[in-house]
């Protein structure tokens, strides 16, 4: 009887497999468009001679553009495609091949999301950020609320991507309307959306108001933040746990 591969392995062995998979180039390619289009509206912000207050401008576009649709929208990309690929086309059984824990499985995928999402998400918005002529708190509050807003909403994706086919359709409409159209508007929407606590990180540690949606406190966005992923990665070990992936 084969002797069960051990956590740690299992999860290294995951994350290699799954990093290699994910790192395509017409992934990164479109997703480094999509942050174009935010340092190109930096560099709108910096140029322009009608903003009175480039400092505050530039979260506001961190808030519109950056936490809207960068950050859930790459970690949509890669989280949902890192076990759901291998479900969509059949070859999750092949995971099977050595007894790993399911959890350990699913920690692999989601390390390797935060792989490739983490640098991409920081790189793109921290330098629209210094473009946009943000002060070093702004700087920080971009980076602070992007870090956290990729863990959370990449736990909810890797659950999403075993639990439904078609998830980047899914996710998207959740994005769109849930996290970026609701959320903005309303208070009790951003109390269980990831965009809402994401926002007060951004809205805190930059000292800049970015409306009734964003008031949660600093330590409350971190814990969420964090507890979102977790919970996510919890549900999604035991939806694995479920499945018949023959």
């Amino acid at each position: 009887m084969n002797r069960s591969v051990s956590s740690v392995r299992a999860v290294l062995i995951t994350h290699r497999l799954l990093v290699r998979q994910l790192l395509t180039r017409g992934r990164l390619l479109a997703l480094l468009s999509l942050g174009a289009v935010v340092v190109l509206a930096a560099v709108g912000v910096s140029a322009s001679a009608e903003v009175e207050d480039a400092a505050r401008t530039i979260i506001e576009v961190m808030d519109g553009l950056g936490l809207i649709l960068v950050v859930p929208i790459v970690s949509l990309v890669f989280a949902s495609a890192a076990l759901g690929d291998l479900r969509e086309d059949g070859t999750l059984v092949y995971l099977w091949l050595r007894p790993m824990d399911r959890l350990s499985v699913v920690t692999g995928a989601y390390l390797a999301a935060l792989t490739v999402s983490v640098p991409l998400t920081v790189l793109v918005l921290g330098c629209a950020a210094i473009v946009g002529g943000a002060t070093a708190e702004g700087v920080v509050a971009t980076v602070v609320a992007t870090v956290f807003g990729v863990l959370a909403y990449s736990g909810v994706f890797v659950l999403l991507g075993i639990a439904i086919r078609n998830s980047i359709i899914w996710g998207l409409a959740y994005v769109l309307l849930w996290e970026g159209l609701f959320a903005g508007f309303s208070e009790p929407i951003g109390n269980v959306a990831v965009r809402g606590y994401a926002r007060s990180l951004l809205a805190n540690l930059s000292e800049i108001d970015l409306g009734s949606a964003a008031e949660a406190k600093t330590s409350t966005a971190l814990f969420v933040c964090v507890m979102v992923a977790v919970g996510s990665l919890a549900a999604a070990a035991i939806r694995l746990e479920r499945m018949d992936v023959a």
